[in-house]
């Protein structure tokens, strides 16, 4: 099956590129698109000086534009996205398909004092679930850039036998080694793709400049690093195979071992 993944600072309000890009995945056969943190909507610093009217109106043309190019290039798109709800905001995933849209929202987020997305949003606090879909006999979970730090969140997707974790992503500053090292880990203890999008572009705040490096990644169930991309906008193009979730289940056991301890 093919994926892309899509490393972008924040979309303008026209479509065209967007649809430059999905043209592009028709082309090559891709099926599933994920889209970088913030791409959808402006980065959150950003956010926190916006009116909520302007982020509605944001969010609400984008949403519109997924949909249309959905069902133009027949795609499923995962993508970050800021909900509005009764004055409240939510930081959620979108996942659009041809026919339809569900949301997911977010269960970790950021909390540090230079970051605070816990404060500024109003997502609930509830018991960790695990957001998953099948899509061609393949099951797929999504877990966000910041939740990816969170045991429970890789306890529930060996639960739940996802086979591709879908992890958009912000991240910033001195990170990258740090975040390959982590994707690698986690996709060999797990014994599952991880394809990781993330956000490119800057934001100067104080004469401190945030660079999102991009660096976006497919890791194999083995733990190795089939494709990776550059630090500008850009798109992944990249295989999995259900076939190598299971040798890599089948070779190391991992999953198998804590099934005997009723863990999963």
């Amino acid at each position: 099956m093919k994926l892309a993944a899509l490393q972008l600072s924040t979309l303008p309000m026209s479509e065209a590129k967007l649809d430059y890009y999905f043209r592009i995945c028709e082309q090559k056969g891709v099926e599933l698109i994920l889209l970088s943190e913030y791409a959808l909507n402006s980065f959150f610093k950003e956010l926190e000086s916006m009116p909520i009217l302007m982020i509605k109106e944001q969010t609400n043309h984008k949403i519109k534009v997924l949909k249309d190019l959905c069902k133009k290039y027949n795609l499923t798109v995962v993508a970050p996205i800021v909900l509005i709800k009764n004055k409240k905001l939510l930081k959620a995933t979108a996942k659009f398909t041809p026919k339809s849209v569900h949301y997911y929202n977010q269960q970790f987020l950021i909390n540090f004092k230079h970051w605070n997305e816990e404060r500024f949003f109003d997502n609930p606090i509830e018991t960790y679930v695990p957001q998953t879909f099948m899509l061609n006999k393949i099951r797929f979970g999504i877990i966000s850039g910041f939740e990816a730090h969170f045991d429970i969140a890789w306890m529930e997707a060996m639960k739940k036998n996802v086979d591709v974790v879908l992890m958009p992503s912000s991240s910033t500053f001195d990170s990258s080694l740090r975040w390959q090292e982590l994707l690698k880990t986690r996709a060999f203890l797990n014994s599952m793709y991880i394809l990781r999008a993330n956000r490119v572009g800057t934001y100067t705040q104080k004469e401190v400049s945030w660079n999102f490096y991009g660096h976006s990644k497919l890791v194999n169930p083995f733990g190795e690093i089939e494709l990776s991309s550059g630090h500008k906008e850009e798109i992944l193009l990249c295989n999995i195979d259900k076939d190598e979730v299971n040798r890599a289940k089948k070779l190391w056991g991992w999953r198998r071992d804590l099934s005997k301890r009723d863990m999963i």
